[in-house]
């Protein structure tokens, strides 16, 4: 990955290190790892300010490690649900209690699809505390199966609400179809072939040191680094649907990268034109969000994070912790922001705002 970048460009794009600047002088983040393609180059690649904070200052690099938060869901688990799609495991109409027959546990659900889940139109809650048992901490057993039997929130196909409970029931699909758990699926068939060495569910323990931190757990009483962020899919082990992906700006710039391609990257292909082109078409009715695909969001000019300037071909998808990738076709443009926002508090917002303004920075520079 990676080319020389042009006198030319360095210049244009001093603006986007400003802006990054700007973020980390005004706590937006305590430190941001940025990385743009334009044309299948890299034409921006910069870490600015720091990795941790708290307890100790530790400053963010290039190959600084985040927590991907819900980028986990189109990285890993929709990628994976559409590769035994190809694979004619089973059609995206089919009722997911035709492969997890225990999900029909409440009245509706046996109706509800594959298609619902990727679309988060299932009728399921957006999110619940399942990983609290007692106030003194985690609750760490069958937490999957208090997902799967947690009853409809409202009809089928009713309803877009985005949904963690959903993804957490389609990455254990995956598990139960290909006989692999989710983390060796995902690293088999789409991090490896694609060589995304830095992406994993969970850190090695030769990578801690380039971690960045996330906030303060009040459950596990410390600064959560190299273990996951969202406390559900720590109850889970790490590994969930929804969340517990690490990676680097790289990395996610090398799969956005195959997707703007149509599942191919430097001769590997993960997922067919066809499905590349499905999972990225609008799916659902454009809300506050611009809709959404198989996964993805349809990035739209009005009220998405996508910003003012991307084309009607944009789609991307963020995550809690403060990252986000960004892939406009039409302009042949990959964006991948990288951020540890929630070091100060879950609650600091600004990251809504300036992940628009970065994008839209960067396209008038380079389109």
């Amino acid at each position: 990955m990676g080319v020389e970048i042009s006198d030319s460009q360095a210049t244009n794009l001093q603006s986007l290190t400003r802006l990054l600047e700007e973020g980390v002088e005004r706590e937006y983040f305590p430190g941001a790892v940025a990385m743009v393609l334009h044309r299948g180059e890299t034409v921006f690649e910069q870490a600015i300010g720091w990795a941790m904070v708290r307890p100790e200052q530790r400053k963010c690099r290039c190959d600084t490690v985040f927590d991907l938060a819900s980028l986990t869901k189109v990285v890993a688990t929709a990628p994976a649900v559409m590769m035994l799609l190809e694979e004619g495991r089973f059609r995206l109409d089919d009722p997911v209690a035709m492969y997890i027959p225990e999900f029909a546990s409440d009245e509706g659900k046996e109706r509800v699809t594959i298609r619902q889940l990727l679309t988060h139109t299932s009728g399921l809650p957006a999110w619940i505390q399942f990983y609290k048992s007692q106030e003194d901490g985690f609750h760490n057993g069958d937490a999957l199966s208090a997902v799967l039997r947690h009853p409809l929130e409202t009809p089928p196909g009713q309803r877009a609400v985005y949904s963690d409970l959903g993804y957490i029931t389609l990455g254990h699909l995956v598990e139960r179809v290909s006989d692999l758990s989710l983390d060796v699926f995902a690293a088999q068939r789409i991090f490896q072939p694609l060589g995304m060495t830095d992406t994993r569910y969970g850190v090695a323990s030769e990578d801690q040191g380039r971690v960045a931190a996330t906030e303060f757990c009040p459950h596990r009483d410390r600064v959560v680094c190299g273990e996951v962020h969202d406390e559900n899919a720590a109850s889970m082990g790490g590994v969930a649907g929804h969340a517990g992906l690490f990676g680097t700006a790289r990395d996610l710039a090398i799969y956005g990268e195959a997707l703007r391609l149509g599942g191919e990257y430097q001769g590997v292909r993960i997922l067919s034109r066809a499905t590349v082109d499905l999972m990225t078409s609008r799916q659902t009715e454009e809300g506050s969000g611009g809709g959404r695909g198989l996964g993805w969001v349809r990035f739209s000019r009005k009220l998405s994070a996508g910003g003012d300037l991307v084309s009607n071909e944009a789609y991307g998808h963020t995550g809690f912790t403060g990252t986000s990738l960004l892939i406009d076709p039409e302009k042949d443009l990959v964006c991948a922001v990288l951020t540890n926002r929630v070091h100060y508090g879950r609650d600091n917002h600004h990251i809504l705002r300036f992940r628009t303004i970065f994008h839209n920075v960067a396209m008038a520079e380079l389109t």
